[in-house]
């Protein structure tokens, strides 16, 4: 398949503290064609989580761009509107990590109500070869290792 008709596959999260479940979604992606990926802005993680980040967007987003196989990552769009990038970037899929809480029909649908036809896809399967493989799991290990009475 040439660049030209390589499908542009956007993946799209937080990814607050980079961990193994994340590189699966992203070589998960990958088999779809060529991937972008957003980052969530800082304050659009106060918003979801109710605190502020752990790891700054930047920081965040300097480490995604080391994953093998990306091809571009961007950060979010300040404001309520989380669609904004994707009608910027107009991918041919947007893949969902198993844990996002989107339907993906009603995805499709506002996606198609701004003249995108994209294709959305799930990685149904949480990535569990390791026990640190999702940021609450990481997290809750460093209280037990520095928050002990």
């Amino acid at each position: 398949m040439s660049n030209k008709e390589r499908r542009k596959v956007v993946v799209a999260g937080t990814f607050e503290i980079l961990h193994p479940g994340h590189v699966a979604l992203i070589s998960y992606a990958k088999r779809f064609g060529d991937v972008w990926v957003v980052v969530s802005r800082d304050e659009t993680v106060r918003t979801l989580r109710g605190r502020d980040p752990i790891i700054p967007e930047d920081q965040r987003r300097f480490m995604i761009k080391q994953i093998k196989g990306v091809e571009k990552v961007l950060l979010g769009k300040k404001g309520e509107d989380k669609l904004k990038i994707i009608e910027e970037i107009k991918p041919d899929i947007l893949i969902l990590g198993p844990d996002q809480p989107y339907n993906q029909n009603e995805l499709k649908a506002a996606l198609e109500a701004r003249g995108l036809k994209v294709e959305v896809k799930r990685l149904n399967r949480s990535f569990e070869d390791f026990p640190l493989c999702r940021t609450k799991k990481i997290v809750e290990r460093i209280k037990q290792i520095f928050c002990k009475p």
